[in-house]
């Protein structure tokens, strides 16, 4: 059965009667900007807000997020709070403020330069600077007083989003033991020695065992995280009922695969504007009958952009018959580009793209479109339909939500999916062509593969992913975490 918005609802409706509802994460879902004299909203590339997003406009109540668009200041009312989707208003966005100097702290500095590469083991060094320790305290305690803020007095439901704020649980309960608060980690956790190196690791799992519930991606991480806390903190850890008891306190430690709305998206890809965005991305780059290929990313190193390409050299190199007929599209905006690594990954990605465009291209034709700039949601799912494969090479990713947003605007049930071994996703789409991204050889026989196969064979495998999206979608999950919770008796 396909869980629906209504179903959840419910659920929410009869399982946290009487309890305030509040998401928490360091992304918000809607950005106010100014473009010249205008305020215009646009949604950030996020997997995270694109996936709770509809979770929140099925259950409302107060999402709380930092604020970090040029107008959201003026867009708030007294309590920082606007109404959101701009055009149907269904929860209450609160937006928390942070100076330049904490932003770059705790954003750019611990979490990203710190937690990020220690979690996802893409062969980038972890920097653990002490300063940008002490900013990510900070700002967790700033979240906490939102949130306590919001709750006042009564019960309530937190659940807070991903690796910014591994504090925040224990922050709350200190202010406020009443609330129960859960915790979804949205990218991999690492094995224990990967995690040891961190020189505060041991208040970071402390503070994620301020939760009632703690949730993965997939097992293969709630068995990581269990054994890290064995090894690393004086706990009880129940490896069969994957529970860690703590100072008395209890935390469940469960696996939740994150998924999309899947009907949302299958209905947007079928509407007449994706249909005329389809027409006109023809039009503009002169596409006749070449084979799409198409990869979403944000800009970042643990999405095997550059592996990606490498692929596509050794495939033109091998065979030369598809030079000019297959044209592959990297769309993606450049993300912490503060940060030397993303400014160095994003110095590759120009080189490669030049240097194989340089190799094959003529005169009408070259191999590589390299999109980076910010699209709108129509575009995004023509170049969905548009494609004969979408490629997702991620070298280490907790899900992976672009292989499961190809899959379910695919209403035609055509299209070939190329996953990485080393993505959540691969766990649930097995129907997808699935790769090493390390193995170029591999990867580029992949591509080959992909262009073709038979379009009986393409439909039916397409036909299988889709019933697999459809069925564990965006309610079924919060649905699970909301059952899960209910298990507890709270």
């Amino acid at each position: 059965m396909s869980w629906t918005k209504e179903d959840l609802q419910e659920l929410v409706r009869t399982k946290l009667t009487g309890r305030l509802f509040i998401v928490v994460s360091n992304r918000e879902p809607y950005i106010h900007v100014l473009s010249g004299d205008e305020i215009q909203c646009i949604v950030p590339a996020s997997g995270l807000t694109v996936a709770l997003d509809p979770v929140m406009c099925a259950c409302g109540c107060v999402w709380v997020a930092h604020g970090s668009g040029s107008a959201d200041r003026q867009t708030v009312d007294d309590k920082n709070h606007v109404l959101v989707p701009p055009d149907k208003s269904c929860y209450t966005l609160r937006r928390i403020w942070l100076t330049k100097e904490e932003e770059e702290g705790y954003y750019l500095g611990f979490s990203n330069e710190a937690l990020w590469p220690l979690c996802h083991i893409a062969y980038t060094p972890p920097n653990f600077d002490e300063f940008n320790w002490n900013f990510y305290k900070n700002v967790n305690q700033i979240f906490a007083d939102a949130v306590v803020e919001e709750v006042g007095d009564g019960p309530a439901f937190v659940f807070i989003q991903d690796y910014h704020l591994a504090l925040l649980s224990r922050l709350i309960k200190a202010r406020s033991p009443q609330i129960i608060t859960a915790q979804f980690w949205h990218i991999p956790w690492p094995n224990p020695e990967a995690f040891r190196i961190c020189p505060w690791g041991e208040e970071i799992l402390d503070g994620l065992l301020g939760n009632d519930i703690l949730g993965f991606h997939i097992k293969y991480h709630c068995d990581n995280f269990l054994e890290t806390v064995r090894l690393m903190l004086e706990s009880r850890v129940d490896y069969e009922t994957a529970e860690v008891s703590r100072g008395g306190k209890k935390t469940l430690v469960r696996p939740f695969p994150i998924s999309v709305d899947f009907n949302r998206i299958a209905r947007d890809a079928a509407q007449a504007e994706v249909s005329e965005e389809m027409e006109e991305i023809r039009r503009k780059w002169q596409l006749s009958d070449e084979f799409i290929g198409i990869g979403i990313d944000r800009l970042d190193y643990t999405k095997g952009i550059p592996h990606r390409f490498r692929a596509l050299d050794k495939f033109f190199a091998k065979y030369p018959e598809y030079q000019g007929r297959v044209v592959f599209f990297q769309l993606g905006e450049p993300s912490r580009i503060h940060i030397k690594k993303y400014r160095e990954l994003n110095a590759e990605i120009d080189g490669l793209v030049e240097e194989i465009n340089w190799k094959y291209q003529t005169d009408c034709w070259k191999p590589i479109i390299y999109l980076r700039e910010h699209l709108s949601p129509a575009t995004l799912m023509a170049f969905n339909r548009l494609a004969n494969f979408c490629v997702v090479s991620s070298l280490h990713d907790g899900m992976n939500l672009v292989a499961k947003e190809f899959v379910s605007s695919r209403v035609d049930e055509d299209g070939v999916l190329i996953l990485s071994r080393f993505t959540g996703a691969a766990r649930e789409l097995t129907e997808a062509l699935l790769i090493n991204p390390y193995a170029i050889d591999d990867f580029a026989e992949s591509i080959k593969k992909a262009i073709e196969m038979p379009a009986e064979q393409r439909k039916a495998k397409m036909k299988k992913l889709r019933q697999v999206v459809e069925e564990n979608n965006i309610y079924r999950w919060a649905a699970n975490v909301i059952s899960e919770l209910a298990t507890l008796g709270l």
